[in-house]
């Protein structure tokens, strides 16, 4: 079972350069995977042990980030028997409402810093969603 995991292509990436834990880049890319479905809910993960050997982290890492996605309620572990994707088939919209709203509160505090009212954060948002609309538009075959 464990070489099993060890096949498993987890590619999740941490990067040294990345000012964030170690635990946080592991939780980002597990919550990624679960929200677009490659991780379906009540699918098993990688055990702890066999994703820290695979990112060459330490198991104590990758425990914490275990512990928060359980806490967060992405993922289950039974003693036992090891971790798995929450069986919860409105996880992944929950997980896109949640990264949205990281977003929006990041895009209201740098408009902030910029001296940008309410109404001209929401403008600038309607012109780039207006925008990538058009660019989308522009992409598919006629």
């Amino acid at each position: 079972m464990y070489t099993q995991y060890i096949q498993m292509d987890t590619s999740i990436v941490i990067s040294q350069s990345d000012g964030r834990p170690m635990y946080l880049q592991i939780m980002e890319q597990i919550k990624q995977k679960v929200a677009v479905g490659e991780w379906p809910p009540g699918e098993e993960i990688p055990s702890i042990r066999a994703l820290a050997v695979a990112l060459r982290v330490s198991v104590i890492t990758v425990k914490r980030a275990y512990l928060e996605l359980e806490r967060e309620g992405v993922i289950i572990t039974q003693h036992g028997k090891g971790s798995l994707v929450a069986p919860d088939p409105g996880l992944a919209p929950r997980l896109y409402d949640r990264e949205l709203e990281d977003h929006l509160e990041h895009a209201a505090r740098i408009g902030n810093l910029l001296g940008l009212t309410p109404d001209d954060l929401a403008d600038r948002l309607r012109d780039t969603s207006a925008r990538l609309t058009a660019e989308t538009l522009a992409k598919e075959p006629v």
